[in-house]
């Protein structure tokens, strides 16, 4: 008997007991056992998110997520229900709805960890935004995620990456 994900664990194989109606083995999904393990990777622009973020993938074994990366895929995506309106939001200089951006993290970890059960570490890059965005994640994730800490970049223009690029310009 095979589950929709392929991962099948036996419950009597972690120590619990079967109902007594129906004493059959019950089978469930590994990965929906598991809760995604987040960090919240924050800092401005050319700060070295994305580099610190490729080592700790690199070192560690997380997976890298960009909010707004998933955000601009959604919203190239012609199949897309959220397409147009994330269109809207980023051309008026707005932020995307926190429910949105939430939906959209949810289903990629999700996705990763029905394909591997054992990649549940992620490291969530550019969000939250705001307090707006914290309180929506609390909301709509207590019990479904644990999120471990908060890895905030703190860097001057003297010392970011972008500090070369803007001295480059003048």
């Amino acid at each position: 008997m095979l589950s929709r994900c392929g991962r099948l664990l036996l419950l009597h194989d972690l120590g619990l007991r079967f109902p007594r109606v129906t004493r059959r083995p019950f089978f469930l999904c590994l990965h929906r056992l598991m809760k995604p393990l987040v960090v919240f990777v924050l800092g401005g622009p050319g700060a070295g998110k994305g580099t610190q973020c490729a080592r700790i993938v690199e070192k560690y074994g997380y997976t890298h997520l960009s909010a707004g990366e998933l955000l601009r895929d959604e919203r190239k995506n012609p199949d897309s229900q959220y397409g147009e309106l994330i269109e809207k939001y980023i051309k008026d200089g707005k932020i995307v709805p926190v429910e949105i951006t939430i939906s959209l993290l949810k289903r990629e970890m999700d996705q990763i960890m029905a394909s591997n059960a054992q990649k549940n570490k992620f490291l969530i890059d550019g969000f939250p935004r705001n307090e707006d965005n914290l309180q929506g994640w609390n909301k709509t994730m207590d019990g479904k995620a644990d999120v471990s800490f908060v890895l905030f970049f703190d860097c001057d223009n003297e010392n970011s990456n972008l500090s070369s690029v803007n001295k480059a310009s003048y």
